[in-house]
């Protein structure tokens, strides 16, 4: 299997790169696509077209085109003036993507469990290693680095399950949940916790053993661990919300 590509630049705080004139839209769509997956935009954080477009060097169009797709995948909400944000957090929100993403990509991982490779799994590693790296500095570059690094790792387990059908909606989840990891990964930073990759070497472990319920368990706390920090920091917010206000 292909290694991931390299971790870009943050650019402009997005990591949004320059989009050349050859299938302009396409490219666009992609590296929004991109960035929602790899969390470069904030929950509730508005995207205005004019700002796209000069960040893209391109004219608003394609722009225009690219957000339409996105809401059409639910990836983004349009609001009445006709700009569009990222989906804000509510405790429904969270419960519905956190089942929705142990449910899928359980059965991905069990399904790739066979296929992996010795060179698989040095991946793997490399890619842990990277992220535990990443995490260290606690920059914002490093943070969102080790972002995009936990998706290479869980997204090279899934391309392994082969799937035409479950990969598409395991990307759908992941453009939906990105904002949410952003969250995550900086309240991790925020409260100095370790980065967490351990949930990932339990994986590593159990997929080698061919241990389809240990896999599925180590997968299941990754993911519930990241969702949990943003439940339990939002409902701190909405209680101290209702203090000042009482």
């Amino acid at each position: 299997m292909d290694k991931p590509a390299s971790v870009q630049s943050v650019n402009g705080g997005h990591g949004l790169a320059p989009i050349t004139r050859e299938t302009v839209n396409d490219k666009v769509y992609a590296e929004l696509r991109r960035s929602l997956i790899h969390g470069m935009f904030a929950p509730g954080e508005t995207l205005r077209i004019a700002d796209l477009a000069d960040r893209f060097q391109t004219s608003t169009m394609p722009v225009r085109d690219a957000l339409s797709r996105l809401v059409s995948e639910h990836a983004l909400e349009a609001l009445p003036n006709r700009s569009v944000r990222v989906p804000v957090i509510t405790l429904d929100r969270l419960e519905d993507l956190s089942r929705a993403r142990r449910l899928i990509e359980g059965q991905v991982t069990l399904l790739a469990m066979d296929n992996l490779t010795a060179d698989d799994f040095r991946t793997l590693r490399t890619l842990t290693e990277d992220c535990e790296r990443a995490f260290v500095n606690r920059s914002p570059d490093s943070i969102r680095a080790a972002i995009e690094l936990n998706h290479a790792f869980h997204n090279h387990i899934y391309r392994a399950a082969g799937s035409r059908v479950l990969t598409p909606v395991i990307e759908s989840l992941w453009l939906q949940s990105g904002a949410f990891v952003q969250k995550a990964a900086f309240l991790h930073d925020e409260k100095q916790d370790p980065a967490g990759t351990h949930h990932h070497w339990a994986l590593i472990t159990a997929l080698e053993r061919r241990d389809g319920a240990a896999a599925v368990t180590a997968l299941n706390n990754d993911i519930a661990r990241a969702f949990n920090l943003i439940r339990v920091q939002f409902e701190r917010e909405a209680t101290e919300g209702q203090t000042a206000h009482g």
